[in-house]
Order: structure tokens, then sequence, then C-alpha cells
């Protein structure tokens, strides 16, 4: 059908022509063809919300991930300078238990290695908690935003 028919059967005398199940054309009187016209703007009111929700949904996904990959790279980077860190102490350790010249000298340097490990491995849980908080707060965000949004349009 064309829009000229729909023109014209919408606002002509004749009603509103409609073909149906491959049969020819039939006329719907006008007041089923106002319903159809309403029923047409709805749906098309309808469709160019669900177009602005869904840009709206893209817009905050895209942000969303592009934080998370801000984020989750920082928490990556401290992840290997820890492990850097941490293999330092190791070989240090290892240097000093290499000259080492009797057994009181090899246990004085390990209970010292295990108070160095102890307090450098909570100084880093520390660091990679914060981190990991804020590629939390910042995944986040965008999502909240979006969804506190949503619901003073619905109010």
């Amino acid at each position: 059908m064309s829009e000229s028919e729909v023109k014209i059967g919408l606002n002509g005398t004749n009603g509103f022509r409609l073909p149906l199940l491959g049969f020819s054309k039939f006329t719907l009187p006008g007041v089923f063809g106002e319903l159809v016209e309403q029923g047409i703007a709805r749906a098309q009111a309808g469709c160019d919300t669900i177009k602005v929700v869904s840009e709206e949904l893209a817009a905050t996904v895209h942000e969303t991930y592009s934080r998370n990959a801000v984020s989750a790279t920082d928490y990556g980077l401290k992840v290997i300078e820890i492990s850097n860190a941490n293999t330092t102490l190791g070989i240090e350790f290892l240097g000093l238990l290499l000259g080492s010249k009797s057994m009181t000298d090899v246990l004085t340097l390990s209970a010292a290695q295990a108070h160095k490990a102890f307090d450098a491995t909570s100084a880093q849980n520390k660091e990679l908690w914060v981190l990991a908080q804020k590629l939390a707060t910042e995944t986040g965000e965008p999502i909240r935003r979006h969804v506190a949004k949503v619901l003073r349009q619905t109010d």
C-alpha cells in the first residue's frame, strides 16, 4: 500500500484501505482508520523513545568500558610493580643468605626477611585495595548516573 493510499484512506470518505492475508484490499470505515492512525502515531513515538534510550544506553556502556579499561590497566600495572618489588626483595635475600657464615646468621636473616615481606605485603595490599575500590566506583558511576536520569524522567 502506498503512502498516498494511506493518506487518502485516513482522510478521505472511503475509509482506510488495508490488505489482509493476501486477499484484495478492503476498506475500513473512518472510525477504524482513525484508530489505526492513532496506533501508528503511538508506535512511531514508542520507536523514537526506544531509539533515544538505546543511544543513551550505548553511550553509558561505552563510558563504563572506557573507565573500566583505564582502571583495570592501572591495577594491572600496580600488580606488575609489586611483583617486581617482591622479586627484587627475594633476590636480595638470596644474596644475603649466600653470604651468611653460620646458622645463626641464616635464622637472623630469615626473621628480618619475614618482617620485611610482611610489611611490604601489607602496604601492597592497601595499594591494591584502593585501586580495586577506584575500579568499582569508576565502573559503576556511569551506570548509576544513567539509572538516576531514567528515574528522574519517569517522575
